[in-house]
């Protein structure tokens, strides 16, 4: 009888230990949590923030949790397994209109470049795609951005064959020439550009000519705006901070960055062109419904219109249900 009391007081003891002692996490008061992110240039102020520990003086202890497919990311914000996470503002008026309790507290940055069709030099533009593979990811930015460029030149979806794949594998398929267009966004598209000397493939549409249509949100579920506001403060702060490294000491910044993407410091410098991060005022900007190209709400009519001629979404959502802008007015309060 003593003998199994005396195990069980060891074994809680030890649990005790696991809650205390491995990480002091719990003893200094830090929250550890998950926010899901997909490799991409524009996710820099995040990998500075996760490398430098800038959470750490809001009460907690981020992990970026990369997911090679897009595509299972929101599910995994919709089910709690990640404690938040950055979608790609198509993927989230997506959700929205499936029933998606999730909205977006803040916007990140718009793509100027940063996704693009890519091909061999003898597609000379998007009229000559007609009837070919492409490679991309499905249910991705580059599944969107794909079907975007196709209807501007008045082709349809059907007009191609699309050979899906995850946005980091694109460049190895084109390499081994099972392909010979791609869809994907940096650091991938540089990847493929520069391959045989930059003699071998070309932009042919970007991001850049579609410019307000994709860009980057931080999401997290209804219940996670309501419940838990400390947090969501504490995770955009840490994301300001980062970005205000980025502006005022570019070159520390990008050493960081390229550590986290794999890529050197100078190719950060030079993919960061091909996004356009957003200042805190300008993010209370894009989520004011008006008619200029960085309103979102012209962002998500022309998203919900492909969308559901596509027949990812049912309906098209109200704009309004996508965003919440009471985190990033509570901020520029304190400024």
């Amino acid at each position: 009888m003593h003998h199994t009391h005396r195990t069980f007081r060891a074994v809680l003891f030890a649990g005790l230990l696991l809650c205390f002692g491995s990480s002091g996490a719990f003893a200094a008061g830090v929250k550890n949590i998950k926010l899901g992110v997909v490799t991409w240039i524009g996710y820099g102020p995040l990998y500075i923030a996760e490398s430098l520990d800038l959470w750490k003086k809001h009460g907690l202890k981020v992990r970026l949790q990369n997911f090679t497919d897009p595509a299972l990311l929101p599910a995994a914000i919709a089910s709690g397994a990640l404690d938040g996470g950055l979608l790609t503002y198509d993927q989230l008026v997506g959700q929205v209109a499936k029933g998606g309790r999730m909205r977006a507290v803040m916007p990140l940055d718009f793509s100027n470049g940063g996704d693009a069709i890519v091909a061999t030099l003898d597609v000379k533009g998007i009229p000559d795609v007609k009837g070919q593979k492409v490679a991309f990811a499905p249910l991705s930015p580059s599944d969107f951005l794909l079907a975007f460029a196709l209807r501007k030149h008045g082709l349809k979806d059907g007009d191609v064959q699309p050979i899906g794949t995850g946005p980091e594998a694109v460049p190895s398929a084109m390499a081994s020439g099972q392909v010979k267009i791609g869809v994907t966004y940096e650091p991938m598209i540089s990847q493929i550009t520069a391959m045989d000397g930059g003699k071998r493939f070309h932009v042919i549409y970007s991001s850049k000519q579609s410019p307000g249509l994709l860009s980057d949100v931080l999401v997290f579920t209804d219940k996670a705006i309501k419940d838990r506001p400390d947090l969501i403060k504490g995770v955009m702060r840490g994301y300001l901070e980062a970005l205000e490294m980025i502006r005022t000491r570019p070159n520390e910044a990008a050493k960081v960055i390229g550590k986290a993407l794999g890529i050197t410091e100078a190719e950060v410098l030079e993919q960061q062109t091909a996004i356009y991060a957003l200042t805190l005022p300008e993010m209370l900007k894009a989520f004011t419904r008006s008619s200029d190209a960085e309103s979102f709400y012209v962002a998500c009519d022309a998203i919900a219109d492909i969308l559901k001629a596509k027949g990812q979404i049912p309906a098209v959502p109200k704009c309004e249900t996508t965003m919440d802008t009471r985190y990033i007015e509570s901020e520029l309060a304190r400024k």
